[in-house]
């Protein structure tokens, strides 16, 4: 099972946007899939219908589980969607509490407490062929979480001077990170790192130079289709949807087709990393000429 988190220390970045579209895009390619959200501020719940704070309770999202050790199994926070193929662990204001609970117990010596979402997702495993995690923008327990159950990771950038010297401290970050949990024995193995332009304007001069630099720097671990900034994937978040969930185009059909062109684009690469790593489709895609 891939475990993907989807993930940048930084706010505003489209995270939870792509988190949405990258699971919703694999569902409706027949993957049986899982959405956590991860994130307080519940972005992604959202986008599924719900007003989180009204709609759920704290016993409906991870915080139960990562606080009590007595839990044996996820399977009661999960929620269908009216997507066939595509559950969601939802979350609400309520898991920014589990934050201090885990970080003061954490400082008592209870480190296995990271392992908790992880134990989480492998009691599902047999339900699902993919994961996607959409974490908080901050390097807190639950991130640590995060990246100790995933292994997989996609991390998007938007091509401006503050998001990429912001992902830039994320990747330091992240470096001191994972050789904290190594020295744990603690650390994940990555199946693959990838790295999406996010809310691209290439009439922008300034962007198009620090897409050539992004380029240049992550080489093949840079998804060739950027995701652009389109007004269609603004007018669908404002009716709390997705693009992939439109009945029709909220802006013209041009906009729509090329937003839908961007969305597979992205999704459509990072499935091919998927696939990858499932021995029982290597072979196929080497035949194919992917690998």
């Amino acid at each position: 099972m891939s475990v993907i988190a989807v993930q940048n220390f930084k706010g505003g970045v489209g995270k939870s946007t792509l988190s949405v579209h990258l699971a919703q895009y694999l569902a409706i390619r027949g993957y049986r899939v899982l959405l956590i959200d991860c994130d307080s501020q519940a972005s992604s719940t959202t986008l599924f219908g719900y007003v989180p704070d009204l709609d759920l309770a704290e016993e409906e999202t991870l915080y139960p589980f990562l606080r009590e050790g007595e839990r044996d199994t996820l399977d009661y926070a999960i929620k269908k969607t009216h997507f066939d193929g595509l559950d969601l662990v939802p979350a609400n204001l309520r898991l920014f509490q589990s934050e201090y609970e885990l970080a003061a117990r954490m400082a008592r010596g209870e480190g296995v407490l990271l392992n908790r979402l992880a134990q989480g997702i492998q009691s599902v495993s047999d339900l699902y062929d993919v994961v996607v995690l959409d974490p908080p923008p901050a390097l807190g327990a639950i991130s640590l979480s995060v990246l100790r159950a995933a292994n997989a990771l996609v991390v998007p950038v938007p091509p401006t001077v503050m998001d990429f010297s912001s992902t830039a401290a994320f990747l330091t970050m992240l470096s001191e990170t994972m050789h904290g949990l190594r020295d744990r024995e603690m650390a994940p193995t990555l199946s693959f790192l990838r790295f999406v332009a996010s809310k691209v304007d290439e009439n922008k001069s300034m962007q198009k130079a620090l897409m050539d630099l992004m380029r240049q720097i992550f080489g093949n671990a840079m998804i060739r289709t950027p995701l652009k900034d389109s007004a269609e994937i603004d007018n669908a978040t404002a009716r709390l949807m997705s693009v992939y969930e439109l009945q029709g185009p909220m802006t013209s059909k041009s906009v729509r087709d090329r937003c839908l062109t961007y969305l597979d684009g992205v999704c459509g690469e990072i499935e091919v990393d998927i696939r990858k790593t499932w021995p029982s489709h290597l072979a196929r895609l080497r035949k194919e000429g992917h690998a």
